[in-house]
C-alpha cells in the first residue's frame, strides 16, 4: 500500500486544484476589476501562511532561511505562473485556459526522461499511460483553440459570459504552461535534497511574502475589497493550499515523479467538467474524447503500481 501513496497524493491534488480553478475563475472573471489577479495572490498567500504557521508551530516542521533560499527558484517559478494564470482568467474561458496551462505536466515528464533517461524497470505500459495523459491534455487545448467561430458562439450561447478570441488570451496560459513546467522540473530535482514538508512550508512562506507585497500595492492603488467578491477567491485559495500539500508528496517520490506530474496536470479535465456544470460552458464530442484519453492514462498508472 505504501507504494500507492504517490498515486493517492496525485489524485487528491488533482481534485483540489480543479476546485481551485473553478473558484479562482469565479473570483477573477470580472473584467472591470483590473486588480483581481493580485487579490487572488493575496488570498492564496494568506491561506498558505496560516497553513505554514500550523505546520511550524503544531506540526513541528523544520524550516530555516537556508531551506527557503534553496527552494526559492522553484517557489518563484510557481508563484509567477499562478499570478499570470489568474490574470488570464479575466480574458478567456476556464475550459480553454486550464487545458493549455496544464500541458506543463507533459513537458515535465519529457524533461525528466530527457535528463535522467527511462529506467530499465519502467514498464512500457507506463510510458503509454504518460503519452495518453499528455496527448489528452494537449488535444483538449487544441480543440478549444481551433474551434470554429460559429460553433464557439453556439457553445457560449448559454454560458454565464461571452469571450472573444485574441492572441493575448491564448498567450497568457501558454506562458503559464512554460513557467509551470520549469517549476515542476526544478521541483523534482530540488526535492531530491530537501524534505518535502520543509519545502512546502518554504513555498508557503514565500507566497505569504508575495501576498504582503501585493497587498501593499493594492492599498496604494486604493483597491476595494467586498466580502461577496472575495469569498470565491479564498475558497480557491483553500483548494490551492490543500492541493499543493499533496502535490509536494507526490513529486517527492523520485521513482514515480515522471508519472505523477502528468496525472496532476490532468486536473484540467475536471476543471472542464466543473466549467460545464457551474459556468455553463458546453463540451463537444472532441472534448469528451480528450477526457477519455486522460482518464485512461490515470487508470493505467494507478493499476500498474497496485
Amino acid at each position: 500500500m505504501g507504494s500507492l501513496w504517490w498515486f493517492l497524493c496525485a489524485i487528491i491534488a488533482l481534485f483540489c486544484w480543479s476546485g481551485s480553478d473553478l473558484f479562482s475563475k469565479i473570483g477573477c472573471r470580472d473584467e472591470d476589476d483590473k486588480t483581481s489577479h493580485l487579490k487572488m495572490v493575496v488570498a492564496v498567500g494568506v491561506v498558505m501562511g496560516l497553513h505554514a504557521a500550523y505546520e511550524i508551530f503544531i506540526g513541528g516542521v523544520d524550516i530555516s532561511f537556508d531551506v527557503i533560499i534553496r527552494y526559492l527558484p522553484v517557489s518563484l517559478l510557481y508563484i509567477s505562473s499562478m499570478t499570470i494564470g489568474y490574470l488570464g482568467l479575466r480574458y478567456i474561458e476556464l475550459s480553454i485556459s486550464s487545458p493549455i496551462c496544464n500541458s506543463s505536466g507533459a513537458m515535465v515528464a519529457v524533461l525528466i526522461f530527457a535528463t535522467k533517461g527511462i529506467g530499465e524497470d519502467c514498464p512500457p505500459a507506463a510510458l503509454v499511460a504518460v503519452a495518453l495523459v499528455s496527448i489528452g491534455v494537449i488535444s483538449l487545448g487544441i480543440t478549444e483553440a481551433r474551434e470554429d467561430e460559429e460553433l464557439r458562439a453556439a457553445r457560449q450561447s448559454a454560458a454565464n459570459r461571452k469571450y472573444a478570441k485574441s492572441w493575448i488570451a491564448i498567450a497568457i496560459p501558454v506562458v503559464y504552461c512554460l513557467l509551470d513546467a520549469l517549476g515542476g522540473y526544478a521541483d523534482s530535482r530540488v526535492l531530491e535534497t530537501l524534505d518535502e514538508s520543509s519545502a512546502n512550508v518554504a513555498y508557503e512562506l514565500t507566497f505569504l511574502f508575495t501576498a504582503a507585497v501585493c497587498a501593499v500595492i493594492l492599498l496604494a492603488k486604493g483597491a476595494r475589497f467586498t466580502f461577496r467578491r472575495e469569498l470565491p477567491k479564498y475558497a480557491g485559495a483553500v483548494c490551492e493550499t490543500v492541493g499543493q500539500f499533496f502535490y509536494i508528496f507526490a513529486m517527492a517520490d523520485e521513482e514515480h515523479v515522471a508519472f505523477a506530474a502528468p496525472i496532476i496536470s490532468s486536473y484540467c479535465v475536471l476543471s472542464v467538467v466543473w466549467s460545464r456544470i457551474f459556468l455553463k460552458e458546453k463540451l463537444s464530442a472532441k472534448h469528451y474524447a480528450s477526457i477519455a484519453l486522460v482518464v485512461a492514462g490515470i487508470v493505467i498508472l494507478g493499476v500498474l503500481d497496485m
